[in-house]
């Protein structure tokens, strides 16, 4: 059984290493500024914003416990800090993870 386990890594890490080499290798070629990377672009920041409604709109785990108004909460104050913060992604990372383990726990 601990065979199939390695093996199951080193395929896995093949496959995400080697897409990555290949993706290096192709991203000589790209222009950030054409049209298809742009669409990429726009494409994976509207995955990451439905990715984050459904978290907010439809939580698992230990969210599920928390109102929507506490985890509404939390994501203005979090866009509030990004905003303050230069667009830093760990400062609202770091707020949004305190704020609500403060919320459910205390109000």
């Amino acid at each position: 059984m601990s065979a199939n386990i390695v093996y199951a890594i080193l395929v896995t890490s093949l496959a995400t290493f080697l897409s990555r080499f290949l993706g290096v290798v192709s991203s000589q070629g790209i222009k950030e500024k054409s049209k298809l990377f742009r669409w990429f672009n726009c494409l994976a920041y509207a995955t990451l914003a439905a990715l984050i409604a459904r978290t907010i709109i439809f939580p698992a785990g230990v969210l599920v416990d928390s109102t929507y108004f506490s985890r509404l909460i939390v994501v203005l104050l979090s866009l509030f800090v990004f905003f303050i913060s230069k667009k830093n992604y760990i400062y609202p990372t770091i707020f949004s993870a305190i704020c609500m383990a403060i919320i459910n726990n205390y109000i």
